[in-house]
C-alpha cells in the first residue's frame, strides 16, 4: 500500500522533517475569493431582517469560544455525537476501508480522532485533509495531530467551503466527514447547494458520513444555545467584534443582547443579537450607518433540526443515498452514511 501524497498544487506554506507532513493552503487570500465580509456585511446589514453569514463567528477568539461551549453541561451536541463516534468507527472503516479521511469544518479535530484513531488500528490511515476557515485552528489541530500520528500527511485547506473547492488527496481512498451538525447551519437551498456540489466532487469508492441534530423538546434545544454561564452570549457577541475590527465598525456590545428562538415551522434554532435601543452603527470601511430601532435582530446563526425522513429526502435531492444511520440511545443526535447514487 502505497503512502499518500499532498496534492500536488502550490502550497504557500508546509512544515515538517523530511517532505510536506503537513501543507497549508489558504485559499482565502486568493484573488476572487468567495469569503467577503464587507460583502456579506453590507448586503446582510442592509437587509430585512437583518443577517451576518455565521461562519464570521469563527475568528481565533470565536473559535475558542466555541471550543468551550462543546464542553459546556447544556451543549449535548459534542459528547453525543462523540459517543456515536466511538461506536459506529469499526463498522463506518470497515465499510468504507478509507485511507484518507477529509473533513468540512475541521476545527479542533477533536472528535476526529476517533476516526483516526479506527482507520489507525485498521493499518489504513496515511492522510487528513482539513477544510476551515480558521487557519490559526487549523495550524494548531495539524500541530497537535502531528505530534500524535507522526506519519500522518495532513494537507490544512484555509477555505470558504460552503463554495466548491477541488477535495484534497485526489486519487485515494476517501471518507468525508462533516461533524457537529454543521449542516444545519446553512438554509435549506444552501444544505442542498452544498450537498450537490461534494457529491459532484466525490469519487465512485468515497463516503460522506455526515453529522444531523434531531428534532427534540424545545427546553433541550434552548438550553443549548443559551447556557448558564453565558458562554454561548459571549461567542454571538463576538461578532460585533470581528466586524469592529475588520470593518471599522462601531458596534457597542452592551448595546445588544443574545436572544435564542425555535421557528417550529421551520424546524430551526435562531441565534439573534437584538438591539436594546434605537441606535445607529457606522461601518468606516464601508461608508455604511446601519439604523436598529429598539428591539430589532440581527440574525447570526440558524441550526436546523432534523428527523430521518427529512435526511433521507435532503440527500435524495442531492444525488446522495443513505448507506447507514446511527443515533444515540435517547435519539437526540444522528451519524448518517451517505454514498453518490
Amino acid at each position: 500500500m502505497s503512502r499518500v501524497t499532498p496534492d500536488p498544487r502550490p502550497a504557500p506554506d508546509s512544515e515538517g522533517d523530511g517532505g510536506p507532513a503537513v501543507v497549508v493552503r489558504n485559499l482565502l487570500n486568493e484573488q476572487g475569493s468567495p469569503f467577503e465580509l464587507a460583502a456579506d456585511a453590507r448586503r446582510g446589514l442592509t437587509s430585512s431582517p437583518k443577517t451576518v453569514p455565521p461562519k464570521y463567528l469563527y475568528d481565533a477568539r470565536g473559535s475558542e469560544l466555541f471550543e468551550q461551549i462543546t464542553e459546556l453541561p447544556e451543549y449535548y451536541q459534542t459528547r453525543t455525537e462523540r459517543g456515536i463516534l466511538q461506536r459506529v468507527a469499526p463498522l463506518v472503516v470497515d465499510r468504507v476501508r478509507p485511507t484518507v479521511l477529509i473533513e468540512f469544518g475541521s476545527g479542533s479535530a477533536f472528535k476526529t480522532r476517533v476516526l483516526l484513531d479506527e482507520m489507525r488500528r485498521a493499518g489504513r490511515l496515511e492522510g487528513y485533509g482539513m477544510l476551515d476557515v480558521s487557519e490559526s485552528a487549523s495550524r494548531a489541530a495539524a500541530a497537535a495531530l502531528i505530534r500524535d500520528y507522526p506519519r500522518l500527511v495532513i494537507e490544512c485547506v484555509i477555505t470558504d467551503f460552503e463554495h466548491a473547492q477541488p477535495l484534497p488527496f485526489r486519487g485515494a481512498r476517501r471518507l468525508l466527514a462533516f461533524l457537529g451538525s454543521t449542516i444545519g447551519n446553512f438554509e435549506a437551498d444552501a444544505a442542498r447547494a452544498f450537498l450537490r456540489g461534494v457529491a459532484g466532487r466525490m469519487q465512485t469508492e468515497d463516503a460522506f458520513l455526515i453529522g444531523f441534530d434531531l428534532v427534540k423538546k424545545l427546553e433541550l434545544l434552548l438550553r443549548a444555545y443559551d447556557d448558564e454561564a453565558g458562554v454561548t452570549a459571549a461567542f454571538n457577541l463576538n461578532l460585533l467584534r470581528v466586524l469592529n475590527r475588520e470593518l471599522d465598525a462601531e458596534f457597542a456590545l452592551d448595546a445588544f443582547q443574545h436572544h435564542v428562538r425555535y421557528d417550529e415551522d421551520k424546524a430551526r434554532i435562531e441565534m439573534h443579537l437584538v438591539s436594546r435601543h434605537a441606535q445607529t452603527v457606522r461601518l468606516g470601511a464601508l461608508g455604511l450607518e446601519v439604523e436598529f430601532a429598539a428591539g430589532e435582530s440581527l440574525c447570526t446563526e440558524l441550526s436546523h433540526k432534523y428527523t430521518r425522513r427529512s435526511v433521507e429526502a435532503l440527500l435524495e435531492e442531492t444525488g446522495l443515498v443513505l448507506d447507514l444511520w446511527e443515533t444515540d440511545p435517547d435519539g437526540l443526535f444522528a451519524l448518517c452514511l451517505a454514498r453518490r447514487r
